[in-house]
């Protein structure tokens, strides 16, 4: 990169990060985890048909596991850790998993509820069937998905009531 080039930047949570050479040749999800430090975005399969590295790109749900850091440059990137309030409470969404049983072993869950996240915001009050298909790109192997979709559903109701 020459002098007159810009240092790409990528933004993670509200912060920014200058980007090195290598760090732009990085999948997202390793330069979540290991260069940030910021291990909520898991690494379920690395092909992306889990889902548990999602995270949100532009408010969009997107798999870091399948993005480039130099295809997001410039963008805004959340983690669940981007989630935390200042004053320490949880996001309605996050209480909402919480109060309808749907953690269990947590593996899914940031990413399950980013894409939760993404759903709403596009689509305040969805149906059962909608948050259904909002989230099928995300798998759970323990809860069975109903306390899942109860999540969301009462989710939509704490956010836009």
């Amino acid at each position: 990169m020459s002098a007159e080039q810009t240092t790409p930047v990528l933004t993670v949570n509200g912060t920014e990060h200058a980007l090195t050479e290598a760090e732009l040749n990085m999948n997202l999800l390793d330069y979540i985890r290991e260069v940030l430090n910021l291990t909520g975005t898991k690494n379920g399969c690395g092909t992306g048909a889990c889902g548990s590295c999602t995270v949100l790109i532009d408010d969009a749900a997107r798999r870091s596991c399948l993005t480039k850091v130099s295809s997001v440059v410039g963008k805004r990137i959340a983690t669940i850790e981007g989630f935390e309030r200042p004053d320490g409470s949880l996001h309605p969404i996050q209480q909402a998993f919480i109060d309808a049983g749907a953690i269990q072993c947590g593996f899914c869950t940031p990413g399950m509820v980013l894409s939760a996240y993404s759903l709403l915001l596009k689509n305040k009050h969805p149906d059962r069937e909608e948050i259904r298909r909002g989230i099928n790109t995300n798998l759970c192997r323990c809860t069975g998905y109903q306390q899942i979709v109860d999540a969301v559903e009462q989710a939509s109701k704490m956010m836009y009531p």
